[in-house]
């Protein structure tokens, strides 16, 4: 803290009485009780109301608070807004709560309307309007009001204080824009920020966050900025009531122990809601909104082999090959005497496009070069005469039955394949669909967890296991979902299109029916 700024312990001691004074809790079992804060509500209401500059005005601008949900962020930010509202010594004061929704920004509105009609000190000083989610305070001239994520009706405003709930749901970063913009001609507004984790690693909410951790972090000096995370950190077992204890700062209190146990059993139960509970429960920013694989379980199904060990032996690939710019997945699948799966992935990446990605996946993936888990070819796309050979080349080590390919965009390589030799039946239309991927899916998930499914620890399939999330239909049909998924997960779906076949046609080599599963011989 530089040393011209100062602390007023009595304005830092007024904002935290005012909570307990004032305002009673509305729901929950604390019902009709005093709103007494916690001491990280408490640190945080000193430090944002008690730090000066030398003009006498706040110190802090603008605050970032991360904490899980069931941490009473609703109640904590309706609290901030009334005393924002009724207590900061601003005429005309706008105070806005904010979110991507009308019923998510209506939530933070309803708690402090009621808290207002219920106390006896403060109800008489205001009036609620609820159809039109506006709380005015006519003495002042000031008044609070709910908004959604429709900017345009945003412009014009004034805005003294901004509680933004829940920033990891906004759809994109124009509100918060519009409304960090709206604060400027004020002598000391004040915007919280104050959501769970997110996914989406491009929105605004990952921005603030990145940005909390650098000043929090001392990387990059910013006085006017407050940061709070509450979260576990990336290594942390999320299995562990520690690191519940470490990451939830009202456990206890708003969220219970027993509450958190059922949800990491249902984690456990449901490689689905692994993420999920990560983010929401521990506030660790995930790969994905929904992982279906368990990373824990696929690290534990590593085994030590090479293509070596394999040769001569029956096996079914398959080729994805999403784009000839970027990563191209030929995954070999062998069947085992136990009805299970060992896989052999191979990968290849134009090196010119790496150099086009940011920093961290720039190195993360000349790593995986480095170590023989990727092949980089020259240029800015795989070469298709290449490619083709490469594959002709790794099937000749084994008996490769079946090869499965996306139709959409592998005219060129099947038919180059075709050419070197490969017979015709050996490639196979795989279309992407539910029934191209659902049975894979699933008889995966089950090996996971019953030995039955063996890689050798390639790091890229990995990576891409760690990125896939799904899509579900109307029976309950799985399939990857590359549009939802934060990453690349070619690898993946190359691979489920091997074991597909491996399904389908056991270890016959001579089996060139058409098969159910919806895979369409050449």
């Amino acid at each position: 803290m530089a040393e011209w700024y100062w602390y007023d312990e009595d304005a830092a001691e007024r904002a935290v009485s005012f909570f307990p004074d004032c305002l009673i809790h509305v729901k929950g079992s604390l019902a009709n009780q005093p709103f007494e804060l916690l001491e990280w509500q408490k640190q945080i209401v000193r430090d944002l109301f008690g730090w000066k500059r030398p003009d006498g005005t706040r110190l802090y601008r603008k605050a970032y608070i991360e904490v899980p949900r069931k941490n009473g962020k609703s109640t904590f930010a309706a609290g901030l807004a009334i005393y924002l509202l009724l207590c900061d010594a601003e005429d005309g004061a706008e105070i806005y709560s904010a979110a991507s929704t009308r019923d998510q920004a209506s939530l933070v509105y309803s708690m402090a309307a009621e808290m207002l009609r219920k106390s006896k000190l403060l109800s008489s000083h205001v009036k609620i309007r609820d159809s039109v989610k506006r709380i005015i305070h006519p003495k002042s001239g000031s008044f609070y009001r709910a908004i959604a994520a429709d900017a345009d009706s945003a412009h014009g405003f004034n805005a003294h204080g901004i509680i933004f709930d829940e920033v990891h749901t906004q759809p994109d970063r124009e509100l918060w824009d519009v409304l960090d913009t709206s604060t400027g001609a004020r002598k000391q507004p004040l915007t919280i920020a104050i959501t769970t984790a997110g996914h989406d690693k491009t929105s605004i909410c990952y921005e603030l966050h990145k940005y909390a951790k650098a000043v929090r972090d001392e990387k990059v000096i910013d006085e006017s900025f407050y940061p709070v995370i509450y979260g576990a950190d990336f290594d942390d077992d999320w299995r562990s009531e520690k690191v519940w204890a470490k990451a939830n700062p009202c456990l206890g209190v708003a969220v219970s122990v027993d509450y958190l146990r059922e949800q990491a059993a249902r984690a456990e139960e449901n490689p689905a809601f692994e993420n999920t509970f990560r983010r929401l429960h521990l506030n660790q920013w995930t790969e994905q909104e929904n992982r279906i694989i368990p990373m824990h379980k696929w690290d534990e199904c590593v085994n030590e082999y090479t293509a070596a060990d394999l040769a001569g032996r029956v096996c079914y690939g398959g080729l994805d090959l999403s784009s000839t710019r970027d990563v191209t997945a030929f995954c070999l699948v062998f069947p085992e005497d136990d009805g299970g799966f060992r896989i052999l992935p191979h990968f290849w990446i134009p090196e010119e496009n790496i150099d086009q990605r940011a920093g961290q996946d720039q190195r993360m993936i000349r790593n995986f070069a480095e170590r023989g888990f990727v092949e980089l070819t020259s240029g800015n796309e795989v070469d298709v005469a290449e490619l083709s050979e490469r594959i002709i080349d790794i099937c000749s080590e084994h008996e490769c039955v079946h090869i499965g390919f996306d139709p959409w965009n592998s005219t060129g390589v099947t038919q180059r394949l075709k050419e070197l030799g490969m017979p015709e039946q050996v490639l196979v239309k795989m279309p992407q669909s539910f029934g191209t991927y659902n049975e894979p899916f699933k008889k995966l998930l089950s090996f996971l967890g019953n030995g039955k499914f063996r890689h050798d620890g390639n790091e890229v399939l990995r990576w891409m296991a760690s990125n896939t999330t799904h899509r579900e239909d109307a029976s309950g049909n799985i399939r990857p979902d590359k549009g939802k998924s934060a990453e690349k997960i070619d690898g993946v779906c190359a691979m489920l299109m091997g074991i597909s076949l491996a399904i389908t046609f056991g270890g016959d080599a001579s089996a060139y029916s058409s098969p159910s599963s919806g895979v369409v011989l050449f």
